[in-house]
C-alpha cells in the first residue's frame, strides 16, 4: 500500500462513514483508501463514534412493507455475485475494487475515445446528480489545456503521475478542484497517467482561443 499525501478532508470522510455522500464521491474515497492505510485508521475511527452514537439513539418499530422490501433485496444477492466480488479474476486484479463493477478486465480494453493529442478518456457512468465519472489517460509528458470547472472536481491517480500549479501527485492521490481553481495538469515523462475524475460540472478553458470551445464543451456534457 503507497503512502499517500493528498487526503479527503475531515468532512467528506465523516460523510463518506454517514453513508450520506453522493456515489461519485463515494467512489473517489474508496478507490483513494486502497492506497492509503492513514485514512482507513480514520475511516475506522469514525465508524466506532457513529456506532456508539447510533446506540444511544432509541428504536424505532419498522413497518412491515420495510421488512419486506429489506428481505427481497437481501434475496436478490445471489451466491454467484457474492463471490464474484470476493473473487476477482486476476486479469482486473490490479484494478481498484470499488471499479470492478465497471471494468471487466484491464484498463486497455476500454473503449477510450480521444479528446486531444495528449487525452483519452472513458466515462464509467452519471451520478443520480448529474456528475459525470470517467477515467482519463495522459500520454507521457503529455498536457491539459489549462482550464476551470463550473462545478466540483474529484480526483484519485490510479496509475503514474502528474502535475500542475499545486505540486505532483502520484498513485492514489486525492484531490478537490473548486470553482476558482484554475489548473494546468501536466503527466510526468516516464509513464502514462491514469486518473478516476467526478466532475459535477463541465470544465472552461481559460485560454484566449481555447475559450471558443466552452460552449460547446457545456452542451456535450449535458
Amino acid at each position: 500500500m503507497n503512502k499517500s499525501l493528498n487526503h479527503p478532508n475531515d468532512e467528506l470522510l465523516t460523510a463518506y462513514s454517514a453513508g450520506s455522500l453522493p456515489l461519485s464521491q463515494a467512489l473517489c474515497i474508496s478507490t483513494h483508501m486502497e492506497h492509503c492505510q492513514s485514512c482507513g485508521q480514520r475511516l475506522q475511527r469514525l465508524n466506532r463514534v457513529g456506532s456508539q452514537l447510533m446506540q444511544q439513539l432509541k428504536p424505532s418499530p419498522a413497518s412491515a412493507e420495510l421488512k419486506s422490501r429489506l428481505l427481497d433485496q437481501l434475496d436478490s444477492l445471489t451466491e454467484e455475485q457474492s463471490l464474484a466480488e470476493a473473487k476477482p479474476s486476476e486479469s482486473n486484479s490490479s484494478i481498484p475494487r470499488c471499479l470492478r463493477q465497471f471494468i471487466e478486465s484491464g484498463y486497455e480494453e476500454l473503449p477510450w475515445r480521444r479528446v486531444s493529442s495528449d487525452i483519452h478518456s472513458v466515462e464509467l457512468c452519471r451520478d443520480s446528480n448529474g456528475a459525470r465519472v470517467e477515467l482519463l489517460k495522459i500520454k507521457p509528458g503529455g498536457s491539459a489545456t489549462t482550464h476551470t470547472h463550473l462545478g466540483d472536481e474529484y480526483t484519485v491517480i490510479l496509475e503514474g503521475s502528474f502535475s500542475d500549479e499545486s505540486g505532483l501527485y502520484g498513485q492514489g492521490d486525492f484531490m478537490v478542484k473548486g470553482a476558482h481553481d484554475k489548473h494546468t495538469p501536466v503527466a510526468t515523462q516516464d509513464r502514462e497517467c491514469i486518473c478516476l475524475a467526478v466532475t459535477e460540472g463541465p470544465i472552461q478553458f481559460t485560454g484566449f482561443m481555447s475559450r471558443l470551445l466552452n460552449p460547446f464543451i457545456r452542451r456535450s456534457y449535458a
